[in-house]
């Protein structure tokens, strides 16, 4: 009898991992998942279902859940930001952003929502505290540049904030003569914060 089968292939080559896109498909996951539910709420296995990995993998590249939580902290809080912004339009460039509307889709509301379910756990808010430390009132005090500095970057983190916090609660964007008077306020009371440009 003759044998008609095909001769064997040699195996194919093992797939090639590729970690760093396992590893950033994880930290997107986990801050999109902390975002939506908080730390609490949100499990590895949530995470890892998110990214489509392994659950494994997590502790391996982030050596946990905590771990996890302030790689995606560090992730979102950008402490470059301000570095390139022309300082004469920072308050009316602030201003008109806050006259708008709270965009769900825009990353920088996704990042504020992420802030404020950290600020809201007693387990992660001591690591948002040293974040926001480092990666937040460090960069806006060296870009105010004087020894009062400090105070300032937290005077106008906490301007900042609010001003989040009132879009995020408005939701439509401001039109006409209040969103006018808005801008104008608002530019005003930022410059007052940052001094002259």
């Amino acid at each position: 009898m003759t044998d008609l089968a095909e001769p064997a292939r040699p195996a194919a080559p093992p797939r090639r991992r590729d970690a760093g896109a396992t590893r950033a498909a994880i930290l997107e996951a986990a801050r999109n998942a902390f975002a939506a539910t908080g730390y609490d709420r949100t499990s590895l296995r949530d995470i890892a279902a998110l990214a489509g990995s392994d659950v494994a993998l997590i502790p391996r590249y982030f050596g946990g859940k905590e771990g996890l939580f302030t790689e995606a902290l560090k992730a979102t809080i950008a402490p470059d930001r301000l570095r390139d912004w022309d300082r004469s339009r920072f308050s009316r460039d602030v201003a008109e952003m806050m006259a708008g509307a709270a965009d769900i889709a825009d990353p920088r509301t996704r990042t504020f929502q992420f802030l404020l379910q950290a600020a809201t756990s007693p387990t992660t808010a001591p690591l948002l505290g040293r974040a926001v430390q480092e990666r937040f009132l460090a960069p806006i005090r060296d870009w105010l540049g004087d020894e009062a500095g400090q105070e300032r970057a937290r005077v106008l983190a906490a301007i900042y904030i609010g001003f989040l916090v009132e879009r995020l609660i408005r939701g439509a964007a401001l039109e006409g003569p209040e969103r006018t008077a808005f801008i104008e306020r608002v530019t005003a009371v930022i410059d007052g914060v940052i001094g002259p440009g």
